[in-house]
């Protein structure tokens, strides 16, 4: 008996969690730099093969409170080619990174207090994930499979969580990840026990995003009233406006004045009343949408020529999402001591949050995720649709919107929420489709917002009301 498997066996007798760990006993974290405190879970760290030659990198943690019986969770942050590992370790995980960049604390409000939860690095060539070839060119469609294939490995490593309830929860491109992903699991063959799937602040529609994105911006005081009226000269018609693909240059110069607005003045687009860290120069147009909904680029050619000559757009590298700061974070997961207990080769390079070679190849298929939303809808899987109301890069309203055009019967009237005494959001019901909003929070609702996010996990997992 190795001396990890004698280490899994005295655990199992004193927590009397005797599970069969021995498929995957080389992948168990027992320790980790910078963790002065005492976890009362288990992780593993490792690799799950996904086609041929790729594989991805994945986090499990257990659950706090019955591992047995709580749902397992795969959370996908998006991009495309940012890394789930994010999400953990500023945001939901059971512990965060302080800003010594050296030193963990925990997390009070981490969802693995409630349920037993899988990080994917996805797509290859994010994060600590890679493939043979170094090829990283990909799409909605090859992500989506290799994802499913990932989930095939990653059962056949933990058998004893296959009976669990199984859902899939992904943020902002994983408006994308997570839809597509159900569709495989739903009607594939692999034993999963699968029950829904949630979105946050999730790119759904391009179409519905940008258009929704002019209305939230004029109407949260961005735009003054002359530019206003101007895109509605230019860009309406009979009351009916066009603010995604209008083909008049007038609307499209105008455009491109309302998306630097929001994208290059100094606002911090994942949350409108944050600040910018770094300032109001800490921008990066292009190399941000290069990770951040990739339509964006199309508006750049015109957005060269109409910047604020006062503006500066010089970045430090790593700075990606712009102002957002996550060098504790990327100092942390570089350490070699960490890099070693979380089982990762020697020979792959330093980790990124966003992966400039995988954001750059990648090809969107997916323009609106409506059809297979209404393929899952029509199979029973449950559906969360939720957003914090001051993000701009997914805005609530174009999530609204998009929920509205599935045409589903209402069964709960339009209505407020309450997390620690106090209203935290609203939300309608269609069904088995649930629409939320979280008050206050941006992009990231776990990090903003940690207490009504965990509220709201947890009332979406159990099916019960918000």
């Amino acid at each position: 008996m190795t001396s990890m498997s004698f280490v899994s066996l005295v655990v199992c007798f004193l927590t009397g969690s005797c599970l069969t760990w021995a498929n995957y006993v080389p992948d168990e974290v027992t320790e980790l730099p910078g963790m002065s405190f005492k976890p009362n879970y288990r992780q593993w760290s490792g690799y799950l093969k996904a086609s041929p030659g790729k594989f991805l990198h994945y986090w499990f943690v257990t659950s706090q409170r019955d591992p047995l019986k709580d749902p397992v969770v795969l959370w996908l942050n998006g991009g495309p080619g940012c890394s789930s590992l994010d999400g953990f370790l500023s945001e939901n995980g059971p512990f965060h990174v302080n800003d010594d960049g050296a030193t963990l604390y925990e997390n009070n409000f981490s969802w693995n207090r409630i349920a037993n939860v899988l990080y994917l690095e996805s797509p290859a060539g994010v994060g600590y994930s890679y493939s043979d070839d170094q090829k990283y060119k990909t799409d909605d469609d090859q992500v989506a499979d290799d994802n499913y294939l990932a989930l095939q490995s990653f059962f056949a490593k933990f058998p004893n969580f296959t009976q669990n309830e199984f859902f899939i929860i992904g943020e902002s491109y994983g408006g994308i990840y997570a839809p597509t992903l159900s569709q495989r699991v739903a009607t594939g063959t692999a034993k999963i026990n699968f029950k829904g799937f949630a979105v946050g602040n999730g790119l759904s529609s391009y179409a519905l995003n940008d258009q929704s994105l002019i209305y939230f911006g004029y109407y949260h005081g961005l735009f003054g009233e002359q530019l206003w009226t101007d895109l509605n000269t230019n860009c309406c018609d009979k009351g009916t406006c066009n603010f995604f693909n209008n083909s008049k240059e007038a609307c499209k110069t105008l455009l491109s004045q309302a998306f630097s607005i929001v994208y290059d003045s100094g606002l911090n687009e994942y949350a409108l009343y944050m600040d910018c860290e770094g300032g109001v120069g800490a921008r990066a147009y292009k190399r941000s949408m290069s990770h951040l909904f990739r339509n964006y680029r199309r508006h750049w050619d015109t957005f060269q020529l109409l910047k604020v000559p006062s503006v500066t757009t010089q970045t430090p590298m790593g700075e990606v999402p712009p102002c957002i700061n996550s060098t504790a974070q990327m100092n942390w997961l570089n350490r070699g001591d960490v890099r070693k207990a979380l089982h990762i080769p020697d020979t792959l390079p330093p980790w990124d949050i966003c992966s400039d070679v995988v954001g750059g190849q990648y090809t969107n298929i997916y323009p609106t995720v409506k059809d297979v939303y209404l393929k899952l809808l029509s199979l029973g899987v449950r559906a969360l649709v939720y957003n914090g109301d001051t993000d701009m890069a997914c805005n609530f309203l174009g999530d609204k919107w998009f929920v509205e055009q599935l045409n589903q019967k209402t069964t709960t009237k339009y209505q407020s929420w309450i997390s620690d005494d106090q209203i935290a959001g609203f939300y309608e019901q269609y069904g088995n489709l649930t629409l939320l909003t979280v008050k206050g929070a941006g992009h990231m609702v776990p990090q903003w917002a940690p207490g009504p996010a965990l509220d709201m996990f947890q009332s979406f997992l159990s099916n019960k009301p918000y």
